[in-house]
């Protein structure tokens, strides 16, 4: 308790007429509940506000998630919590409201009548590097699927918001999330790198088991792969992917929605579905997947794309980082692009 009067005496002194104090918990989940318990009692602004930026993980499980979540609403409003997820700060997660509900071309098509699945990707090419004992304690799935991909399958699957505001977003949000039966172990696959002796990259040769701080004969995937159904009218039918893991071939993140065969098929199976794929990282960008006529005299058909890449749209845009973008909005007060407690 010391410590933190002395801090409050710290910014005590640097404060003028009104001050705003901004708490950023990028500490250990283990010591969320004292330290917040302490910024409560000790150094809430008495001039202006307070808000607390929370790092995942949110718990380790339902019930601890509860637990945390408890603790802190009986402490501060819910305006001035900010749980983080960086990749709702990322510039293609944050483009999906715009490309869903600012153009014509892809409302009256998005639903079960015309597309055939959704597929979440999340590939990192690299291992644990030595940080497998902290690793081991989530796991790929709550690292990465049940709050990155989920919160994209929110944005890629929510009804039209009433407006943009934060509770008007995240309404619907929670609606898609209601409409999602608990998952079935039949409905997932794990799995856990192993070396590959052949590698010329001196990481690659070790396997997950091979990190000398992972726990001997940890069974902790370090990928996974889920498919959820949402149980509504635009989406009954309509297989949802997640896919997330380390140590395999590529680094990328990406939405890849896939459309139905062309009904009356005239070209004797020469076409392939339709896909809008929305590139997450690297390389931010959107491009559809269409057939065209092969130029010249032929009448063949060959795939093609219309892509809208950012760097070469944009050769001179700046693109913030994530955290960037969203301790800014901690600034201003939007909870737009945060996780609300349910």
């Amino acid at each position: 308790e010391e410590d933190f009067h002395l801090l409050v005496k710290q910014m005590a002194e640097k404060e003028k007429d009104c001050a705003n104090r901004l708490f950023y918990l990028a500490l250990p989940p283990s010591v969320f509940k004292p330290i917040t318990s302490m910024i409560k009692a000790c150094c809430m602004s008495p001039t202006g506000w307070t808000r607390v930026i929370v790092e995942k993980p949110f718990g380790k499980d339902s019930a601890s998630s509860a637990d945390l979540s408890d603790h802190l609403q009986k402490l501060f409003k819910e305006e001035q919590l900010y749980r983080i997820d960086h990749y709702l700060g990322k510039e293609m997660v944050q483009n999906l409201i715009s490309l869903r509900f600012g153009n014509m071309i892809f409302g009256p098509t998005w639903n079960r009548d015309s597309i055939a699945s959704v597929t979440i990707t999340f590939k990192e090419p690299f291992g644990t590097q030595g940080r497998g004992g902290y690793f081991d304690e989530f796991g790929i799935i709550r690292d990465v699927m049940q709050n990155h991909l989920l919160q994209i399958l929110c944005l890629a699957a929510m009804e039209k918001p009433v407006t943009t505001s934060p509770d008007d977003i995240r309404n619907e949000k929670v609606k898609v999330l209601k409409a999602i039966p608990s998952l079935s172990l039949s409905s997932c696959v794990l799995g856990q790198y192993c070396g590959d002796p052949d590698s010329d990259h001196p990481d690659a040769r070790l396997g997950y088991l091979e990190d000398p701080t992972v726990p001997e004969g940890s069974s902790c995937p370090t990928f996974a792969a889920a498919v959820l159904k949402i149980n509504n009218e635009r989406w009954d039918g309509v297989p949802f992917m997640l896919k997330c893991g380390k140590a395999l071939d590529e680094r990328k993140a990406e939405v890849r929605i896939q459309y139905k065969d062309v009904p009356g098929d005239i070209f004797n199976g020469g076409t392939v579905r339709n896909e809008l794929v929305i590139r997450v990282q690297p390389d931010e960008s959107v491009y559809v997947k269409v057939m065209t006529k092969t130029p010249g005299m032929s009448f063949n058909l060959q795939e093609t794309e219309l892509d809208l890449t950012y760097k070469s749209r944009y050769k001179d845009a700046r693109l913030p980082e994530a955290y960037e973008r969203l301790i800014l909005d901690v600034f201003v007060g939007s909870q737009m692009h945060f996780v609300r407690s349910d």
